[in-house]
Formats: structure tokens, C-alpha cells, sequence
């Protein structure tokens, strides 16, 4: 055991101190940061001028109802099409809009012939404001034929919100959220898996490093090939733990920051940006009330129960596939022999995280039972039922599955890793491995 911890302490210590550690750790929270803040500030910084917009209505209907914006005015030219382009050339104007004449009858016919003359190709958000105009008129006109105005119909859209109640055996009643439930189940589900993927290939590189410089030959003198394997895989998971915690923090921080300094959300006015900016604004502006709903539904779920199995299938599931990444890392050589050992391994990942999409639609089906039992599957899949409150018995045997499969993957494992770490120059395929494997 103090080899295996000797051997934790020197792969943590000699990763943490690496210059690429500490850059990442830096870099990582000021790239994540400025994703979030960059829109905002993209939009603040820009001065773009109004864009003038041409109209030539051929039915005076439209005149009175195209509403402008602070990036667009609209202006109206009571000329033919053809002296509206004469119009039009000899003007900075943005754009030319034709709306052909039609009988009354036929206004429809303006769904597919209006047409829009530009020097360069129209911006997406300029489009869409003209298609807005042209169709709320048109719905208003057909309004107006069925005997309707659009402000009785206004008065007649009701928007309806849910308030799920959970009642339990003994018929206690608890609030619940369905699209809380779904984000931190998907979010938990995500996060096992880029730490699985990310530090399980880490771990594979360093093997791989250590057998090809042959310092391995130096160590396997002094302790077993199993704990070496171990050894490496625990110490590479303080290591992600450590940079992971520290990402947490350091994102938290720069943000908050950076937020403060830069951007006063009181300022952004959503309706004059784009609408993935805008999306972000009513994040940043979200009133009292509605933070302290998000909290209610939060302290409706079981927290501890969820950061408990987080931590657990964490992990587990770590440690599971850092043994098969190990193993791959000790048969082959060079990483470009790895690739077809990789593709068994990944693919029960990759399917976790698919199947993850549809199971939090129907976390008690069939397929998130099996997923979530399957020790491949149910670090993934497991963890994105654990907040829709699956039943204690399939959660305990879904732990104690994945156990066995970390016990069976590290014999599996360190049958390969105590031949192959030795080996060199060789071309490893399966059989050759599964000789290892029977080898005593």
C-alpha cells in the first residue's frame, strides 16, 4: 500500500508542477469567462449606423403599420418599382423592398413575391424585421375579414405554467421541477463524461510515455506492474480533481469579476440585440422573485443524494476506464497503434451520453434500467436519473454493478499492463493480447 501511495504522490506532484498544469488552469476560467462576456461586449462596442430601408408599396397597405427600430428606418417611396431603383441607386440606402400589387383577393400571393433589392446580401436579423411587418399586416387584413381584430385575439392567448407536485407513499407533498431535474441531469450526465474521456486518455499517454523511455523497466524493479497501474490512474484522478476544483473557483471569481467592471445589465436593452445576446441579457437581468423560484425548485430535490452519486460515479467510473485506458497504453508503442484499442472502449461512452438524451424524457423506461446498470453505461446514464428519484434498489444495485465492473476491468486490466508494459517493438493486436491475458 505505501508503494501505491509513493507512486500517487509522485505522478500528482509531477503533473500539478508542470508548466502546461498552470496554464490550463489559467487559461481555461479567462476562456470560459470570455465567452460569456464577449456578446455583450461585442454588441456594446459596435457604433453601426441605422440602416436606411426603401419601401416601395404598390398597395398602400403597409405605410402606417413597418414599425423602426434603432438599427433600421424604414421610408417609403411613392414611385413605381422601376423609378424606386433609380431611387435606390443614387441613395446609401440599405436595402430596396418591393411589394408587388395584388388584388384583395389574392393578398396571399404576397407570402412568396415580395421581393428585396440590396448592394450586398441582407443581414439575417434585417430579414427577419421585414418579414415581421409584412406578415403581421396580412394577419391583421385576414383578421379583420373573419370579423376579428389581433386585440381580441391578445385577449384570448392564455399562457398556462405547470406546478408539479410530487406526492410520496406516506402523502407528503413535494414541489418538483421537471426542467431543473432535466438540466442537472443532463449537465452531471456530461461533466462524468468529459472527465472519463479527458483524464482516461491522460492516463493512457503517460503509460505510454514512461514504456517508451524506459524509465518503466526502473520502476517495475521495485513495485508490481498492478501497482504501478494504479498508482498512475489514482494519482492522474487527484490531478483532474485538483484542476477541475480549481476551474470551479477560478471561473466563479473571473466572471463575477469581469461582469462587474465591464457590462451594467441595467444598460442592455434586449429588443436592440441579437437574440443569442439577448438570451444572455435576461440571464443577467433575472428578477428576485424568479431567482428565488429557482432556488425553491433546487431545495425541492434531494442535493445531498445527487452530489453524493455524483462523487461516486465519478469516480467509479474513472476508475473503471482508467484501468482499460492503462491497459491500452501499456500494449502499443506509439499512439497511432492505440486508435483501434481505443474504439471498444469509447463506444459504450459515447452511447451513454446518446441514450442520455432520451432516458431524462423517460427515466424509468426500459432502456435507463439497463443503462444504468450496465457498469459501462451507468456512471452516464445512472447519474441523469438520480434527479428524477429512481428507485433506492436499482441505485444500490447500480453501485454495486459498477464496483464489480472496476474489479473485473482492474484484473482485466493489470493482466495486460504486467506483459505489455515490457514489451517493445511489437505489433499488439487481439489475439495477442487475450495471450496475455491467459498467461500466468
Amino acid at each position: 500500500m505505501n508503494k501505491i501511495l509513493l507512486i500517487i504522490k509522485r505522478e500528482y506532484l509531477s503533473r500539478v508542477r508542470k508548466k502546461s498544469f498552470v496554464i490550463m488552469t489559467i487559461v481555461a476560467p479567462i476562456l470560459m469567462t470570455g465567452l460569456m462576456v464577449a456578446p455583450i461586449l461585442l454588441h456594446e462596442t459596435s457604433e453601426e449606423d441605422a440602416k436606411e430601408i426603401l419601401v416601395c408599396d404598390e398597395n398602400e397597405l403597409f405605410e402606417t403599420h413597418f414599425e423602426d427600430r434603432e438599427d433600421i428606418h424604414y421610408q417609403f417611396i411613392d414611385e413605381p418599382i422601376e423609378k424606386a431603383k433609380e431611387v435606390f441607386a443614387e441613395t446609401e440606402a440599405y436595402a430596396l423592398v418591393h411589394i408587388p400589387r395584388v388584388e384583395a383577393n389574392n393578398l396571399d400571393l404576397l407570402e412568396s413575391t415580395v421581393k428585396v433589392y440590396a448592394r450586398k446580401q441582407v443581414s439575417l436579423s434585417s430579414q427577419n424585421n421585414i418579414e415581421y411587418n409584412i406578415e403581421k399586416v396580412l394577419e391583421s387584413i385576414k383578421l379583420k375579414e373573419e370579423g376579428l381584430t389581433r386585440e381580441l385575439i391578445d385577449k384570448t392567448r392564455s399562457s398556462v405554467s405547470l406546478n408539479t407536485i410530487i406526492l410520496d407513499e406516506s402523502g407528503d407533498e413535494k414541489i418538483s421541477s421537471t426542467e431543473i431535474s432535466m438540466g442537472i441531469s443532463m449537465a452531471s450526465g456530461f461533466l462524468i463524461y468529459i472527465f472519463i474521456f479527458i483524464y482516461g486518455t491522460m492516463v493512457m499517454k503517460g503509460v505510454m510515455e514512461e514504456k517508451s523511455s524506459r524509465i518503466v523497466e526502473i520502476i517495475i524493479s521495485s513495485v508490481k506492474p498492478f501497482q504501478l497501474m494504479m498508482g498512475k490512474i489514482i494519482g492522474i484522478a487527484l490531478v483532474g480533481f485538483t484542476q477541475f476544483a480549481l476551474w470551479i473557483v477560478l471561473t466563479v471569481i473571473i466572471s463575477s469579476v469581469a461582469t462587474g467592471l465591464l457590462i451594467n445589465p441595467a444598460d442592455i436593452n434586449p429588443a436592440d440585440i441579437t437574440p443569442g445576446v439577448e438570451m444572455l441579457a435576461q440571464d443577467m437581468q433575472v428578477q428576485q422573485g424568479g431567482f428565488e423560484f429557482v432556488m425553491e425548485q433546487l431545495g425541492s430535490l434531494n442535493l445531498p443524494l445527487i452530489l453524493g452519486m455524483f462523487l461516486f460515479y465519478f469516480v467509479g467510473g474513472y476508475l473503471m476506464y482508467g484501468s482499460l485506458f492503462a491497459a491500452v497504453g501499456a500494449a502499443v508503442d506509439v499512439e497511432t497503434d492505440s486508435q483501434q484499442f481505443m474504439m471498444p472502449i469509447t463506444i459504450p461512452l459515447i452511447f451513454g451520453i446518446i441514450a442520455l438524451q432520451t432516458i431524462v424524457d423517460n427515466p424509468d423506461g426500459p432502456l435507463a434500467f439497463w443503462c444504468s446498470i450496465i457498469p459501462f453505461t451507468s456512471p452516464i446514464v445512472m447519474m441523469g436519473r438520480i434527479p428524477f428519484d429512481p428507485p433506492m434498489w436499482q441505485i444500490g444495485l447500480s453501485m454495486l454493478m459498477l464496483i464489480l465492473g472496476f474489479i473485473f476491468t482492474a484484473w482485466f486490466a493489470g493482466r495486460i499492463y504486467r506483459v505489455g508494459i515490457l514489451m517493445y517493438g511489437q505489433k499488439v493486436n487481439y489475439k495477442t493480447m487475450w495471450k496475455w491475458i491467459r498467461h500466468h
